[in-house]
């Protein structure tokens, strides 16, 4: 049983669902994700895909989501530079996850209020 501050940080850290929270809870990762779940794509296909995220955050998230496993990045060296991203097996892992959060979200909109929280 944890006794600490830490412990009790490391014993939050250790649980399944937080793990989860932290791979694809931030702001744009889930949307991210979604995007490429359809197939590898380019840094500007996904900007002009996800226009409500500034460049700085896309840029912040991608990097995240690089580090964490679940998305590869790809550079070639061509003039002008090319990158592409694209779901590593882990983060194509994910991909029943989004579909029922998607599915939920589709019929809590159907059945409630529109959300009122601005993204």
């Amino acid at each position: 049983m944890p006794t600490s501050k830490a412990d009790k940080a490391e014993s939050l850290n250790n649980m399944p669902l937080i793990a989860m929270i932290k791979l694809i809870g931030g702001k744009y990762k889930p949307l991210i994700l979604w995007r490429l779940m359809t197939g590898t794509k380019r840094y500007s296909t996904l900007r002009k895909e996800i226009p409500c995220a500034t460049a700085k955050m896309i840029t912040q998230q991608l990097r995240e989501l690089e580090a964490d496993g679940l998305i590869k990045r790809t550079v070639y060296p061509v003039v002008p530079p090319k990158v592409e991203y694209t779901l590593t097996p882990q983060g194509e892992s994910i991909s029943p996850v989004l579909q029922t959060m998607y599915e939920w979200g589709q019929k809590h909109l159907q059945t409630n209020q529109p959300i009122k929280t601005k993204i």
